[in-house]
């Protein structure tokens, strides 16, 4: 978007670009969201920003009004595979607080001044400030959505110390924690509760997304969830959204343990999207959090993906029923490779039965949510453990083993900060990887937007349901970048001609 088209948006006040870009206005010395109900400022006074970060190192302070931190994440850090959209997912897990500056940079193959320079060229600010900025935003998400200590919440944000903590929130919101609280108190926010001290640590809070919102992600994650480690509530006829939905599942994290679950009510104000999360380190918190968010792609630009899906007549009827489709991500790569590998070529039940028995290699866990028992077996348990619950041909066994051994040595290692085409250069020597597993899982641990498995049996069925395209690719390159969502669509169509026979 240049200047005007940013300019127009701000003075519709669009929540659609909310996350997207900020404004800052120079006869103020504050920034804000697009949609802020403030008077539309002068052109000549505006200056528009990527990230707040920048907008915070170039001197201006987030606007009290509309609170610019409270909104979705940038969807441009998943369309994005270069070296800024790869380091931001990487700060959004939390790499720097526990890698630092130059674990960054390694996992992106520079070095610390290379994209220090970069990131301040693309984004304006650099790796620091851009981590500052994104604990900056977990702090404040927690002090307006839970009870916890201060002092918690500064270590959760992935603050050092209390007084590290204070003195960022006050220069970037020109406010004490206390007044940050207060003021989400005022709006209306949820306050969680969170449990006892000695109780792993445990908080509610809601998930911004842009509208519409499918709750169909939570049919797909229903269908492949493992008995043990995940538990998920669906719509009786797969279709229906006006029903409550819940998915839960444990998961391992960087120090520790966690559990989770996710509700959707549509018929609830505001519709919310919620999360209830325990975790045995109260550091793990921006992991998870960053993580829920993928899996539910929440931080997408929905009607933007449904105009360009609407445009390709084989979709449009397809996109009317069904807006704001998501893309369900992953909150283990490994663990989703490994899931993928064991999916090729058999049904989705089929798979859930092989990953049922192979989950008996993970490690017990107590938790809060009721079914949760287990977690997923990590590469090092599936490599020691794994021939004694795979079952099917020796040849793919041989495969699942082959890849387990190599993630648990080191020889395979890939996630968040991958691109497609480091993805692919990583995966597809090991035997048994063909282009379709590296495709699902660009799809689902990048987040990868324009992914087309033209080769999976359920797009082929679904395209059968779909009305035919005159003249039209046989691989939807009319709607790129948005194929992954078109694959989606194909998905869905299948899956209801399924149950209609």
């Amino acid at each position: 978007m240049d200047f005007w088209q940013r300019y127009r948006a701000i003075d519709a006040r669009d929540t659609r670009f909310d996350g997207q870009f900020f404004t800052a206005v120079s006869s103020t010395g504050i920034y804000c969201r697009p949609s802020c109900p403030a008077r539309t400022p002068k052109a000549e006074n505006v200056t528009f920003y990527e990230t707040s970060a920048a907008a915070h190192e170039a001197g201006y302070r987030a606007c009290k009004r509309c609170l610019p931190e409270a909104v979705p994440g940038t969807p441009a850090w998943n369309i994005r595979s270069d070296i800024a959209g790869r380091a931001m997912r990487l700060i959004n897990d939390g790499v720097i607080t526990r890698e630092g500056v130059d674990g960054l940079a390694n996992r992106l193959g520079y070095s610390a001044r290379q994209l220090n320079r970069i990131l301040s060229n693309e984004l304006g600010a650099g790796p620091l400030s851009l981590a500052r900025a994104s604990r900056a935003q977990t702090a404040r998400t927690l002090l307006v959505s839970t009870d916890m200590l201060l002092a918690d919440v500064a270590f959760a944000s992935g603050f050092n110390s209390v007084r590290q903590f204070n003195d960022t929130i006050g220069e970037v919101f020109a406010m004490t924690p206390t007044a940050v609280r207060a003021i989400g108190a005022k709006s209306g926010q949820h306050r969680g509760t969170v449990a006892a001290a000695h109780a792993p640590a445990a908080l509610t809070l809601n998930l911004p997304y842009r509208e519409p919102f499918d709750p169909g992600i939570f049919d797909f994650l229903a269908v492949r969830a493992v008995p043990g480690i995940e538990t998920a509530s669906t719509s009786e006829d797969g279709a229906s959204t006006d029903e409550s939905r819940t998915y839960a599942r444990t998961l391992r994290l960087p120090r520790g343990s966690a559990s989770f679950s996710v509700s959707y009510n549509p018929s609830a104000p505001g519709k919310p999207l919620q999360l209830t999360a325990a975790v045995l380190d109260l550091h793990d918190l921006p992991a998870l959090l960053s993580r829920v968010r993928r899996l539910f792609d929440v931080d997408a630009d929905p009607q933007a993906i449904d105009d360009a899906l609407a445009t390709d007549a084989r979709l449009t009827a397809s996109v009317t029923a069904i807006p704001g489709i998501r893309v369900p991500g992953a909150v283990d790569p490994h663990e989703l490779l490994i899931r993928a590998m064991i999916g090729q070529q058999i049904t989705v039940a089929a798979a859930r039965t092989a990953l049922t028995q192979l989950s008996a290699a993970g490690t017990s866990v107590d938790s809060a949510i009721p079914g949760l028992e287990r977690l997923f077996p990590t590469a090092a348990e599936i490599a020691e453990h794994g021939r004694a619950f795979l079952r099917g041909p020796q040849r793919r066994i041989d495969s699942i083993m082959a890849a387990a051994e190599a993630m648990a040595s080191g020889a395979l290692d890939f996630g968040y900060g991958d691109d497609p085409t480091r993805l692919e250069s990583k995966l597809l020597p090991l035997p048994g990887v063909g282009p379709w597993t590296v495709g699902y899982v660009a799809m689902r641990v990048l987040g990868a937007p324009d992914v087309f498995l033209a080769n999976d049996a359920a797009v082929r069925n679904g395209l059968k349901v779909l009305p035919e395209g005159t003249g039209l690719s046989a691989d939807f390159r009319e709607v790129s970048p948005w194929r992954s969502y078109a694959t989606m669509h194909l998905w869905r169509a299948a899956a209801e001609q399924t149950r209609s026979k």
